[in-house]
């Protein structure tokens, strides 16, 4: 498998705006890259330096080690800016939202459409939230994965009870069940690449709209 064109240069714009030389910038994202279409095809576990610096094209695993030290390092990399790239992409699409109930909906869209654009980026994480933490990865990764899941949604949707929006609901449990229901739509469409997914992330976006209304 390898990453689509807009998930690389998406990957190119996170690693410049590290303040990078261009060189620098490239290598990197061209590590990334192999990463997550090796962490998407073979798994978390099966994925190693040699996996990653063939699929590179790379003369030696030491590159990838001069870049990022360890796999830790390495994980470390891939999360951020796999997340970094996702909210990006959630920003972009709720911006001038200001509402309540708006930015429900634009997220559960948002998260839905995600799932076209950045079909690999969406296995990435899954893997790294259920296997990331080993002994060699970066022990942060399944934490982060899964605040960026349901963490701040909760956060929103307590906010939004407090000031009026929303209805009487447990916000966690919500929050869970939004996440769950965007994670079929992933699973049917990975097993159905021709799913409308703009009809359901709309459908879903209209369940939870009326689930947490006020």
């Amino acid at each position: 498998m390898q990453v689509t064109p807009s998930t690389q240069s998406a990957l190119r714009e996170v690693q410049a705006e590290l303040g990078l030389s261009v060189t620098e910038a490239a290598r990197r994202a061209q590590i990334i890259s192999a990463t997550i279409a090796t962490i998407a095809e073979l798994g978390y576990h099966k994925t190693s330096f040699a996996k990653i610096k063939e699929r590179a094209g790379l003369s030696s695993t030491r590159i990838i080690s001069y870049h990022f030290t360890n796999k830790a390092g390495l994980m470390q990399a891939v999360v951020t800016a796999a997340t970094g790239m996702k909210d990006k992409f959630l920003e972009e699409r709720t911006q001038g939202t200001t509402d309540r109930a708006g930015l429900l909906r634009g997220y559960i869209e948002s998260e839905i459409a995600f799932l076209g654009s950045y079909p690999e980026l969406v296995r990435v994480m899954v893997e790294m939230a259920s296997s990331g933490s080993d002994a060699e990865g970066w022990f942060m990764s399944a934490p982060i994965v899964e605040e960026f899941r349901t963490g701040r949604l909760e956060r929103q949707l307590r906010q939004g009870q407090r000031e009026g929006a929303f209805g009487d609901f447990a916000p966690d449990v919500m929050a869970l069940s939004i996440a769950q229901a965007i994670d079929g739509v992933a699973a049917k469409f990975a097993a159905d690449p021709k799913l409308d997914l703009e009809r359901y992330g709309r459908e879903l976006a209209d369940l939870f709209t009326r689930a947490t209304a006020a």
